[in-house]
């Protein structure tokens, strides 16, 4: 047995996998270490292997814990381990990179190893790195409003999928949002997609106005439930399903049922509690990949509204380069009009 302080190895999958420091604090308000966030992923990691086996995924990554500093690997590391794959990926500005490309599952105890908390993956899978073959849909409550309010969006947003003829699955974000995902097939390129949630988001706020809104500005959303669109942008992501979330409760994101989802709470989901859920309940997303579905309904409602309606293109992050179509990117209250 390990002296309290020195690395323990694992076997996983044939692979020797070694932990450093596992008695290092990464939860001082629950006392949770390294060593149980590890153990944790090993716990999970046949439903985490199967939501972002064979992606590019970022890696977040908290060397010194919940209060420490964190930033966003999106290069494998030097000194990685052979078996650790990289797939080559495109940023909007052009640029490329070599991410890690999750196969088996000694890779996320691998990353566990180096601080990692959230797993960011792409919505592709390789060798198609270019299109998405899952929409995501994150439902991100405002300061004012909460989880049960992002569930009755959820809601909404499920209603609308299948109008569209779409099969979504939620889960808990890990905070007080809900992501809603949809296996779709890999015909169609990122900006498409981006159309097709834009067109789905829109349709929701026309259902229900007071609450939902896909305003890109805060000043405009009047503290509603915001439909964040742009993670369907390219190289925008969302934790993974399972990932450990940077909550002092180390929160975890969850898939649910629909039925599930009106009786959980965030908190109930952590590094402590969900290896026995999952026990119990098993992995509510593991039919997704059982059919995969099309975008031809929700990309002629995008068509519909630009040439009905006047609604095209919307505001990119401010750190894209022009996109073609897009409006100033500058919130309402600061443009200047030109007929002044």
């Amino acid at each position: 047995m390990p002296k309290n302080g020195e690395p323990i190895e694992y076997e996983v999958g044939g692979r020797s996998v070694r932990l450093s420091s596992p008695d290092k604090v990464y939860f001082p308000e629950r006392g949770i270490t390294k060593r149980q966030v590890a153990e944790y992923y090993l716990a999970v990691a046949e439903p985490l292997l199967r939501a972002i086996g064979e992606r590019p995924t970022t890696l977040k990554r908290f060397p010194d814990g919940v209060d420490g500093e964190f930033f966003y690997a999106k290069r494998v590391p030097k000194g990685a381990p052979s078996w650790v794959q990289p797939v080559r990926i495109t940023f909007p500005s052009g640029r490329t990179a070599e991410e890690v490309c999750p196969t088996e599952q000694a890779v996320i105890l691998w990353a566990a190893n180096l601080g990692t908390f959230d797993f960011h993956p792409w919505p592709v899978r390789r060798p198609d790195v270019d299109h998405p073959d899952e929409l995501r849909v994150d439902v991100d409550p405002s300061d004012s409003t909460g989880f049960g309010d992002a569930v009755r969006v959820a809601r909404t947003v499920r209603e609308v999928l299948a109008e569209a003829g779409l099969t979504g699955y939620p889960k808990t974000s890990g905070g007080r949002g809900v992501h809603v995902l949809a296996r779709i097939r890999p015909e169609w390129d990122f900006i498409q997609v981006r159309h097709a949630v834009i067109a789905i988001g829109r349709e929701v706020e026309r259902r229900m106005p007071e609450l939902a809104t896909i305003a890109w500005w805060k000043e405009e959303r009047a503290g509603r439930v915001f439909l964040d669109y742009n993670q369907a942008a390219r190289d925008r992501t969302v934790a993974s399903s399972w990932s450990v979330r940077a909550t002092a409760r180390a929160t975890v994101s969850t898939p649910v049922t629909w039925a599930q989802l009106d009786e959980v709470h965030p908190d109930d989901f952590d590094v402590l509690t969900v290896p026995g859920w999952l026990a119990e309940h098993g992995d509510a997303h593991a039919g997704m990949d059982g059919e995969a579905f099309g975008l031809e309904t929700a990309l002629e409602w995008y068509e519909r509204d630009e040439r009905d309606h006047g609604l095209g293109e919307m505001p990119y992050p401010p750190d894209y380069p022009k996109m073609p179509g897009e409006p100033k990117r500058v919130q309402p209250s600061r443009a200047v009009d030109p007929t002044s």
